[in-house]
């Protein structure tokens, strides 16, 4: 091509589609999820240095660059170190994230469903009621208002999927009621956790009236301002989900 008489070399530079960017988002994805799982798993145990790159491809079928954005994926997560010359290792298991989603999701599938539920009510049990009491010393009214929408939402849904999902509403409105930064990253365990648990314990549940009804104790309290009270709402509400594990119902708090 000439302009003004001077020859101009034209330099035809593929750009990437938004679809090969996103297969490859997609491909290193995949492959961070599945070692991932793998070290949840512990096939992989903390301090144990992994295969290479080279031998990840060869099994995944991938190039060294997907490996390798796999891999920072799960450096960023706190499963493993890379260090020169030595490769990657297994990090201990105090550094893994396990507010990140895709680590928690591994580990419950890991350890099987039936000790993920009881270490989520563990969980509930050491954190929640204190939730719960913040959430009415501290609460906004705006607050206040989106908590009571998402009990009404508890109420009138019909569909299982839709009340797990008004459930976890409710547990994540009364978090935000407790207006404390620290916190807030529990958002993701609430959501995690509890979904699963929720869509456990409604399939189990033929008391679901009285589930409703300890969730707005917990309300009252919070619209009271009643810490103790919304502490021990929160309690009986765990203590309720207790007893679809072991059959027994529980006895009724004093008032």
């Amino acid at each position: 091509m000439f302009i003004n008489g001077v020859k101009i070399c034209m330099i035809n530079r593929k750009q990437d589609s938004p679809r090969t960017k996103s297969a490859g988002r997609n491909l290193h994805s995949d492959i961070a999820a599945k070692i991932g799982a793998r070290i949840c798993a512990g096939e992989f145990p903390p301090g144990s240095i992994l295969p290479n790159e080279a031998e990840w491809g060869r099994i995944h079928g991938a190039s060294r660059t997907a490996i390798r954005e796999g891999m920072k994926v799960l450096q960023a997560k706190g499963l493993i170190v890379a260090k020169p010359k030595i490769g990657s290792r297994v990090a201990p298991r105090a550094n893994w994230n396990l507010l990140d989603k895709d680590v928690f999701s591994w580990l419950g599938t890991a350890v099987g469903r039936k000790a993920f539920l009881a270490t989520t009510q563990e969980f509930r049990r050491h954190i929640e009621p204190g939730i719960a009491e913040l959430a009415a010393l501290k609460r906004r009214p705006d607050q206040l208002q989106a908590l009571g929408e998402a009990l009404s939402q508890m109420h009138f849904t019909g569909k299982i999927e839709d009340s797990v999902i008004a459930d976890v509403a409710f547990h994540r409105q009364l978090l935000a009621c407790a207006n404390n930064e620290l916190l807030n990253p529990f958002s993701v365990l609430i959501e995690q956790t509890l979904g699963s648990l929720f869509e456990f314990t409604t399939i189990v549940n033929t008391r679901q009236k009285q589930a409703w009804h300890l969730h707005d104790k917990i309300y009252k309290a919070v619209k009271d301002q009643d810490s103790n009270g919304a502490r021990k709402a929160m309690q009986d509400l765990i203590a309720d989900t207790d007893s679809l594990f072991s059959g027994v119902k529980p006895a009724k708090s004093k008032a």
